[in-house]
């Protein structure tokens, strides 16, 4: 079985009987020494002595006297979303009940960094056994920002960190890059270079085209669903459209903060100009395998998926609206 994603800390966790992840000390352990967790060089002695101790002894009680004792302001308040975020995950019997619990409370305090790593885990382990590489980029929207580059009649999703990490305006050319590496250094995914993801599926550097019809969009759905059984226990099947054509939105979902948005005046019966209905990535319809499932309210109408861009021409996917915003009776995680 082909291997990804392995700086996540996926084979750092146990699995309970139903197949959740349940956190180690190896996998707190390995959060602490993260680079964006180490103190800094001008950190003070308090930090220093309580990172080390964390590392000796990842679930050690820290008082508030401790991070008060810590000279700078900034570190103080790093420190209180780590130990937040350590307590949510030594709380719940699993990664995926604590994900659940965050989303479901209504207000999500932690950063984002802690979010997508958390969402990348559970997305590692409900993809497990997964050998298609366009599934695995497609899947990487759930936790990393992605910038659209337009090429002509294509759209290219590139990893937003690792295209500004190069050049912070950087442009993506499809021809360039199916030939080798460009000034970013993102290939295009094709079946020619799909190999190479298993070795390189950690550096995020591999673009996906995501045009209307083409294979981005599916995988990405295939995603959504395994992500949708994995958390709810819900079978759903997930259809790419390529046009939402006199559909009424009985029941619509955004994948993100302007999906929401875009399908929040489609249904208020908002005429959206072209330039506002250009920023629609993709459509998507959901079926259920078991209508009953479904609330009253829509029976057996279609439910819709939007997912949209930025007007900068960012996507941010906000894969908690799949667990959160779905028309089902009862939520209830499956793990």
């Amino acid at each position: 079985m082909k291997d990804f994603w392995t700086a996540c800390g996926y084979h750092l966790l146990d699995h309970n009987a139903s197949g959740g992840l349940v956190v180690t000390d190896e996998f707190l352990k390995a959060y602490l020494a993260r680079p964006e967790l180490m103190p800094p060089d001008n950190a003070c002695v308090v930090e220093r002595r309580l990172h080390q101790q964390l590392l000796v002894d990842p679930r050690r009680t820290v008082s508030a006297e401790e991070i008060a004792a810590i000279a700078d302001a900034d570190a103080r308040e790093n420190w209180q979303f780590v130990l937040a975020f350590r307590q949510l995950l030594m709380r719940e019997p699993t990664l995926e009940a604590a994900y659940l619990a965050l989303v479901r409370s209504g207000s999500i305090s932690l950063p984002p960094l802690f979010v997508n790593q958390l969402v990348q885990v559970i997305l590692r382990n409900a993809l497990d056994g997964c050998e298609d590489p366009f599934v695995l980029r497609a899947a990487e929207l759930f936790f990393r920002a992605q910038r659209i580059v337009p090429h002509e009649h294509s759209l290219l999703l590139g990893d937003e960190e690792v295209g500004h990490r190069v050049s912070p305006t950087p442009v993506l050319s499809l021809i360039s890059m199916l030939g080798g590496a460009t000034s970013a250094e993102l290939d295009v995914l094709s079946e020619a270079n799909a190999d190479s993801y298993w070795r390189r599926s950690d550096r995020f550097d591999l673009a996906l085209e995501f045009s209307v019809g083409t294979r981005g969009p599916a995988e990405l759905a295939g995603a959504m669903r395994r992500w949708i059984s994995h958390l709810l226990g819900v079978d759903v099947v997930i259809e790419p459209l390529t046009a939402l054509r006199d559909a009424e939105l009985t029941w619509y979902v955004g994948l993100d903060a302007d999906g929401t948005r875009i399908g929040d005046w489609l249904w208020h019966g908002e005429t959206l100009d072209n330039r506002t209905m250009a920023r629609v990535l993709a459509l998507f319809r959901v079926t259920f395998a078991d209508a009953g499932l479904v609330v009253d309210a829509v029976g057996r109408e279609p439910v819709y998926l939007i997912l949209a861009m930025t007007s900068d021409r960012l996507v941010r996917m906000k894969p908690q609206n799949l667990l959160t915003g779905l028309p089902i009776k009862h939520l209830e995680a499956a793990t």
